[in-house]
């Protein structure tokens, strides 16, 4: 039994590892603690870590444990061992040995008391590690650590080490606050932490899009990371490899297979494998996939023994597995894939969840089904907004199965129009016979939201009308899409006050309909244009009262609010109030991303950009205007085109670059050319800047001119004020000093009751020595110092791993739960890491956190974007 002597280290230790200091700080211990647990699944890193932590303290005794430590004989020999060799103290335990040996061996538990007692007497500290902790089975062996442990003096620090919680009295340890224990979630590579052990580790320089993507495949499963790593040397398209990389990858196959699956009984096995084709998992689905009557049961077991399965509330009804497990199991799969999917696509119909129902139906190849599902799932979809659910539903389906369904067809080309693909859309629209007085209705409306992305405005206008009269009253989920099209184009075409009726009555077609998709999208748009006509006090009341809306249907978490969002972004920055409104632009823009909303995301990224310029992040706005006009452009969507490219003539004018600026100018004056409604007041705005700024102030003010009076005279208010501020610049330009004071107090006096402020700051210096000739401006003379500020100081105090986890989430809008989901940890965990990002970044909520972080410019934020 000594013969063979315990492990002092670890056999896995490299040269090179991820020094994990977040994990460190929870092993050392702390008063009072006796006992550190760590369980985690195979490949998760338990002995790496634990051999770095034993390599910085000072007496550190390490057994790794095998089945014939089962014998309490055997173990407290290795135990003594271990503990001689941590120590440095030869003798210790030399009585215990002795009685060991004797032919009549004490009860265990006096030997331990015996060993506690001497530990006791001893002055120095040891750690003790027990690594592999899962091999034993013994209930002598658990009783002897659970004494060892209960009794250990100050001077014992035992940290058990093993793939799944220990059937130790933990619960009554952790209420003492005797207990740490450090599970899967803990462990899990953070993304920094992946990105340095493929870097510095697997010797692998790997470009940062691709590291992001594998922590996000592997879920910081260390194993994974390790086996993608290795593949990946040499090879040429690493983005391909690591897009494909899955449990289906011949080594974590082969893994998944010898180390986890392989070693469950065949009944666990076999419930492993049927119910991988779920993405969600509870006791009730998987009775009814599996047949069998003990789901939960099975669920909770698999949980505790840490066999890649995470729970997804603090009740333990709802599971998922680890991505490359159930990647992995799926591969196990044979013919009984579709019957299982059938009868996972009953039991979600019969349980209201009709969106899993069609999923599963789809993947079964039961056609007869999902087109039956689909029709009965779509009205509910459209009206939460998610148009890019229904194009995946039908999309999923076979060509010929689609083309037999006029009304799938038409549903196809909204979702395909809706997401910015209107030649595609139109093609599908036009194939469908319309006899019928709704099928016809439909396409038009369908037709007219084409017209309007290819700003074809007048056939836009006159395909709404065309669906609005031929479709009935009762088929208002339908009218809405038409009314808010209608809105939509009179607003692009210029025509204001009709827009406002009309978006006003989509509004209404939309809440009596009770089709919150179509209510939220006419009253944003009636928003919009509110303020474009001057009137930031009734966007902002129409805007709230869609946010109630959103309240009252529980939409809060729809991708539908995304123009909400953005709305409340524009008005906050106009307003100045930046953190709130960088908040907001970035959760519209992510929500915009989502339902794949030309419209919203280019407004969206344009407004992100201003503030991004107004922040001091002139490289970050230019790349994000950048990416409004390629979004425009490769949607072929000319209005967006033309907001696109009116905001980089400014920017590039504000970064003094004049060249770009007049390619930018002309891009617009070619709209202007072809005829592209809404594009004159921008492409002239945008030449009498570019003449300004070459110093031809009085050709500037001949641009001007006419152009003030068609703002008037279409009540355009915010466009009247730019008019105002521009003219004002030119005539100080010109030398005309009371001319400029005369039209800036003009603009002033149409501004202040709306409370403009942007307006006139983001003109910089330049109208700043303007203001002291004009009556009543302090508050904007203070917004104009407000500016000229300098950029924050960096933190004193570095945020750990963990709580920039946190600050990533919280950046694109997760809520706390969210956050302790994704990042496998408590809810008062995550509170514990925001209060402590509170104090670090001098914050005293999320949005000023969030705003901190970005004019820090961190990494946590900045790589994420």
């Amino acid at each position: 039994m000594e013969g063979s002597g315990p492990t002092l280290r670890p056999n896995t230790m490299r040269a090179t590892v991820v020094r994990r200091a977040r994990l460190a700080e929870r092993l050392d211990p702390g008063a009072g603690r006796r006992l550190t647990v760590v369980a985690a699944p195979a490949g998760y890193g338990k002995t790496t870590l634990l051999g770095t932590w034993a390599g910085t303290r000072e007496r550190v005794g390490w057994l790794t444990l095998d089945e014939r430590d089962n014998d309490p004989t055997r173990f407290l020999s290795s135990l003594i061992g271990a503990l001689r060799q941590g120590s440095g103290e030869g003798e210790l335990g030399q009585g215990v040995l002795a009685a060991l040996r004797s032919p009549d061996v004490r009860h265990p538990d006096a030997l331990i008391g015996a060993l506690v007692n001497e530990l006791a007497r001893r002055p120095s500290t040891v750690d003790v590690v027990l690594d592999d902790y899962h091999v034993i089975t013994g209930d002598a062996v658990h009783r002897v650590c659970a004494f060892l442990v209960e009794r250990a003096p100050e001077q014992l620090h035992v940290v058990l080490s093993g793939r799944v919680d220990p059937p130790l009295p933990l619960a009554r340890w952790r209420v003492r606050n005797e207990l740490v224990r450090l599970g899967a979630a803990d462990l899990a590579f953070t993304a920094s932490e992946a990105a340095a052990f493929v870097r510095d580790v697997m010797r692998l320089d790997l470009p940062r899009p691709d590291l992001m993507r594998l922590h996000e495949k592997t879920e910081g499963w260390a194993a994974g990371l390790q086996i993608a790593a290795l593949s990946l040397r040499g090879c040429a398209n690493s983005a391909g490899f690591v897009e494909s990389f899955s449990g289906r990858h011949r080594d974590v196959f082969d893994f998944l297979g010898e180390e986890v699956l392989d070693r469950q009984p065949a009944d666990a096995r076999r419930f492993l494998v049927e119910t991988s084709i779920l993405d969600h998992l509870s006791g009730p689905l998987c009775d009814a996939v599996t047949g069998r009557s003990d789901g939960q049961e099975t669920l909770e077991r698999l949980e505790r023994e840490n066999l890649f399965v995470v729970a997804l509330d603090d009740e333990r009804r709802w599971y998922r597995y680890h991505h490359l497990f159930a990647d992995f199991l799926r591969a196990r799969l044979g013919p009984e894939r579709g019957e299982l999917h059938v009868r996972a696509s009953r039991w979600c119909e019969a349980n209201g969840a009709l969106p899993d129902a069609i999923g599963h139906a789809i993947a079964a190849a039961d056609h007869d089904r999902a087109v039956d599902l689909i029709q009965r799932g779509t009205d509910d979809a459209w009206s939460r907004g998610e148009v890019p659910t229904v194009l995946g539903w039908i999309e999923a389906l076979p060509a010929d199965v689609v083309r037999d369904q006029p009304t799938l067809v038409l549903q196809q080309a909204l979702a395909l129009a809706l997401t910015g693909k209107p030649d595609r859309a139109e093609r599908l629209a036009a194939s469908v016979g319309c006899e019928e007085s709704v099928p016809a209705g439909f396409s038009a409306a369908v037709r007219s939201w084409c017209a309007r992305l290819r700003g074809d405005l007048p056939s836009a206008i006159d395909l709404a009308r065309q669906a609005l009269a031929l479709l009935p009253a009762d088929r208002g989920g339908l009218r809405v899409f038409a009314a808010d099209s209608l809105g939509d184009a009179l607003w692009s075409l210029g025509d204001l006050p009709a827009a406002e009726t009309a978006l006003a009555d989509a509004a209404a077609i939309g809440r009596d309909a009770g089709h919150v998709y179509g209510t939220l999208s006419a009253l944003t748009l009636l928003a919009r244009v509110q303020s474009e006509r001057g009137r930031l006090g009734r966007a902002h009341a129409t805007l709230l009262r869609a946010e109630r809306y959103v309240l009252q249907q529980d939409m809060e978490a729809s991708s539908a609010t995304a123009a909400i969002h953005l709305g409340l972004a524009a008005l906050r920055y106009e307003r100045d109030d930046l953190d709130a409104a960088e908040e907001a632009f970035r959760t519209g823009v992510e929500s915009a991303e989502r339902t794949g909303n030309v419209t919203d995301l280019t407004w969206g990224l344009v407004g992100l950009s201003r503030l991004e310029h107004a922040r001091h992040r002139t490289d970050a706005a230019l790349g994000t205007a950048a990416r409004a006009e390629r979004v425009a452009r490769d949607y072929g969507a000319n209005p967006e085109a033309v907001v696109a490219a009116a905001w980089m003539v400014r920017l590039r004018l504000r970064r003094s670059e004049l060249p770009e600026a007049a390619a930018a100018e002309q891009t617009l004056a070619r709209h202007t050319e072809a005829g592209t409604p809404g594009a004159e007041i921008p492409g002239r705005l945008a030449t009498a800047r570019l003449l300004h700024a070459r110093g031809r102030s009085r050709d500037a003010l001949d641009q001007l001119r006419p152009l003030r009076d068609a703002a008037q005279t279409a009540d355009r208010g915010r466009d009247l004020l730019e008019i105002l501020v521009l003219q004002a610049l030119a005539h100080a330009q010109a030398s005309m000093p009371d001319e400029a004071a005369a039209t800036l107090a003009d603009a002033f006096g149409r501004a202040a009751p709306e409370h403009y402020v942007r307006t006139f700051v983001d003109e910089g210096p330049a109208l700043a020595a303007l203001l002291p000739r004009v009556p009543g401006s302090e508050e904007l003379r203070a917004a104009f110092a407000r500016q000229a500020a300098p950029p924050q100081a960096a933190l004193v105090e570095p945020m750990t791993d963990r709580e920039s986890d946190v600050l990533r989430l919280l950046a694109v809008g997760k809520n706390n739960r969210e956050i302790a989901a994704e990042l496998f940890v408590s809810v008062g965990t995550v509170k514990t890491h925001l209060n402590n990002l509170y104090r670090k970044l001098g914050a005293h909520s999320r949005t000023q956190a969030v705003a901190r972080a970005r004019a820090l410019n961190l990494p946590s934020i900045s790589t994420f974007r």
